[in-house]
């Protein structure tokens, strides 16, 4: 009998060459993925009575009209207004643009309307309307609204969904073991996932979701457990035989003292590679608290055991500045470091590709120009990506493939509180370093309103002929009709009217990647005194002379967002700057700007921003590698997360899940997934 992931789109009844196209741009390709594109909200049709709503609420009721209808043009535009009786209540019925509808709405008849309640003026702007005598009734119901563009319109996407749960919604297979859904008290699948396209009501809804949702992370956990399970008892990786007295010798020449976070760090990663087994380690971190000194520890170690490593970075720039302080450290231990970027080219990338095949190079840094084909290593012991949301799962597992099992040392500067991430990266051993280096200067934060932006200019003025640098951070590019805020391009120009002595550089998410790439060399190297830039530097290069952080509209960032922005000042020896300048008119943007002047510390911006923002955005969707779920959040849903870990991992520990006939679809799941071929899971 054939899957549904097996059957294609051209058999749903309706479904032409044309919509499966449409379809396939939202990563529908087959019935299996149709039954799992899931709506994000519902339209409310259900009735309701007029003396229960409220002024400005969006209801539907069921009246009589009772009136002539009057129709007015303005040019292409037309306006319908007629008199409706439901209950005692009479109010007027305004509908835009629909004067088709005129010769509809004869007195008597009996109308269905949805649309926003005005209680003052007792009328209704009506969205939708039916008629029962037509007999086609969305009335009395929830419909789904889905992600939708294109030529593909909500109503065709819940006809289709309709008419695929009909064709084959009796095809829809258990997967969960019956113990965990009696355990606990859960809908059967195919009911689960009818109800969550149809829900009767919102409890209905809700128990669909709530199955779902569970599925969902019980079968990521269930992935990374048996992946975990099957890896762990691999002793097939890469084994490193440095002694503690050369790696000593190493971390005493370094020009600073580590923290205990660090030494402690330090340990867990030289534990894993000299253990047989592959290291897979997430070390996260606070902006500058030291995470790439550690990963040249181990990377010392690597190259000192015989082997090779690779550090990849987002950015050009970024590569370059690694690649300068890992020469500096590495240059007293005769150990070489390239550089592999986009823009090494000719024979000077012809003479580092033999170097690295011919292993006479220990240590390359680069860009993602280190995936490319013809890269050979060999003996590639260690690979660190850097910011690793900022590559793509393919993009990591191409560099992991280019050595025999390397160990893996992942690195990111977005705080996630730890049981978070412990819970989240199963598969995974995380490492936290939570304190600052010794002797780093704190950053000063203030918050200021628009009307005190002279002395702001003044401020910067101050910084600036003292030599120093600035960022200013708009949250646009261009101006927007819909919010009122400052955009980068008018900024750049008021600024370089306000400071014509001073070089005022724009750096923004349109440019191509040279152009950015030269805009943040111009200001690493002083040429450019003021930088006007979006988010796009968030994560970026050192500028140890930049010592001034200005985000203009600040309450429209994440708590998450304004920290990383933040993080860009501080790197030198001067005391720095972080002003937000943003007049907030909600509670939690004044809340936000609290919190940022309260701690400049990550993991308590993070905690806060989890209590803040509600689990929902709390990672916002570029901010980490968390995988993406279709219904599942991994911030609201952490209590499911937690349980679902228990239950996979126990599953995974009793010998009977890998014989057992009843726990046949998971082990085919787990075969699908290609677990049981040892690649490393993102």
């Amino acid at each position: 009998m054939l899957q549904l992931d097996q059957i294609p789109l051209k058999q749903i009844h309706g479904v032409s060459a044309l919509k499966e196209g449409e379809l396939h741009a939202f990563g529908i390709f087959n019935v299996q993925d149709m039954l799992e594109y899931y709506p994000f909200r519902y339209e409310d049709y259900r009735l309701r009575s007029l003396s229960e709503v409220k002024d400005g609420d969006k209801i539907t009721v069921q009246a009589k009209i009772m009136g002539i209808p009057v129709l007015q043009r303005y040019g292409r535009k037309s306006r319908l207004t007629c008199k409706l009786m439901a209950e005692d209540w009479m109010f007027t019925a305004t509908w835009f643009n629909r004067h088709f509808l005129k010769d509809q709405l004869t007195s008597g008849r009996e109308i269905v309307v949805t649309g926003k309640w005005d209680l003052k003026r007792m009328q209704m702007t009506v969205s939708d309307s039916e008629f029962p005598d037509k007999g086609v009734a969305r009335s009395g119901t929830l419909q789904p609204v889905y992600s939708i563009g294109g030529k593909i319109t909500q109503s065709w996407m819940r006809k289709t969904m309709n008419q695929t749960l009909q064709q084959f919604g009796e095809m829809i297979p258990e997967i969960l073991p019956e113990l965990l859904v009696r355990k606990y008290s859960m809908m059967p699948r195919k009911k689960a996932i009818t109800g969550i396209h149809q829900p009767e009501d919102n409890r209905e809804g809700q128990e669909a979701r709530r199955r779902m949702v569970y599925e969902e992370l019980f079968l990521f956990q269930l992935k990374m457990q048996a992946f975990r399970a099957l890896n762990r008892g691999r002793a097939d990786g890469v084994v490193h035989t440095v002694d503690n007295a050369t790696v000593r010798e190493f971390v005493r020449s370094l020009p600073f003292e580590l923290t205990d976070a660090q030494k402690k760090v330090e340990l867990e990663i030289l534990h894993d590679l000299r253990s047989p087994y592959c290291m897979n380690r997430l070390l996260q971190g606070d902006v500058g608290s030291g995470k790439t000194v550690v990963a040249a520890i181990g990377l010392f170690a690597t190259v000192r055991s015989g082997f090779q490593g690779a550090l990849m970075v987002p950015t050009e720039i970024l590569a370059e500045q690694h690649m300068r302080s890992l020469q500096k450290l590495f240059e007293p231990f005769g150990i070489s470091v390239g550089l592999l970027t986009g823009s090494t080219t000719g024979k000077k990338r012809k003479e580092l590709l033999a170097s690295l095949q011919m292993g006479l190079l220990d240590i390359v840094v680069g860009t993602h120009a280190l995936i490319q084909e013809d890269v050979y290593f060999r003996q590639l012991g260690l690979v660190v990506t850097d910011e690793q949301h900022r590559f793509g799962v393919n993009q990591r597992s191409i560099l992991r493939r280019k050595g025999y099992n390397p160990d893996v040392l992942t690195m990111t500067a977005t705080p996630i509180p730890r049981t978070l991430a412990i819970t989240a990266f199963g598969d995974m051993d995380v490492s936290t370093i939570s304190e600052r280096p010794k002797g780093r200067i704190p950053i000063s934060t203030y918050w200021v309103k628009h009307d005190l932006m002279d002395r702001v200019l003044g401020f910067i003025s101050r910084e600036v002929d003292q030599g120093r640098q600035a960022y200013l951070i708009c949250p646009l590019i261009e101006e927007s009709e819909k919010l009122d805020v400052q955009n980068a391009i008018d900024l750049h120009i008021q600024m370089q009217q306000a400071f014509p002595n001073y070089h005022v550089g724009l750096l923004h998410g349109r440019m191509t990647p040279a152009e950015k790439e030269e805009v943040m060399r111009s200001f690493y190297a002083n040429e450019v005194q003021l930088l006007i830039s979006t988010t796009v530097v968030e994560v970026g290069v050192d500028v140890p002379n930049a010592t001034l952080m200005i985000i203009m509209d600040a309450d429209r960032f994440g708590l998450s967002q304004l920290h990383q922005l933040r993080g860009r000042v501080g790197r030198g020896s001067h005391a720095s700057y972080c002003i937000l300048v943003a007049d907030p008119k909600s509670e939690v943007g004044q809340e936000r700007m609290k919190v940022m002047t309260d701690t400049d510390d990550g993991f308590e911006v993070a905690r806060r921003d989890l209590d803040l923002r509600g689990p929902g955005d709390f990672f916002g969707t570029k901010q980490s590698g968390l995988p993406e779920f279709r219904l599942a959040d991994m911030v609201a849903d952490f209590e499911v997360l937690e349980k679902a870990r228990e239950d996979a991992t126990d599953l995974i520990k009793d010998s009977s899940f890998w014989t057992s006939p009843q726990y046949e679809v998971l082990r085919g799941y787990l075969q699908k997934e290609q677990i049981f071929q040892g690649d490393l899971i993102d």
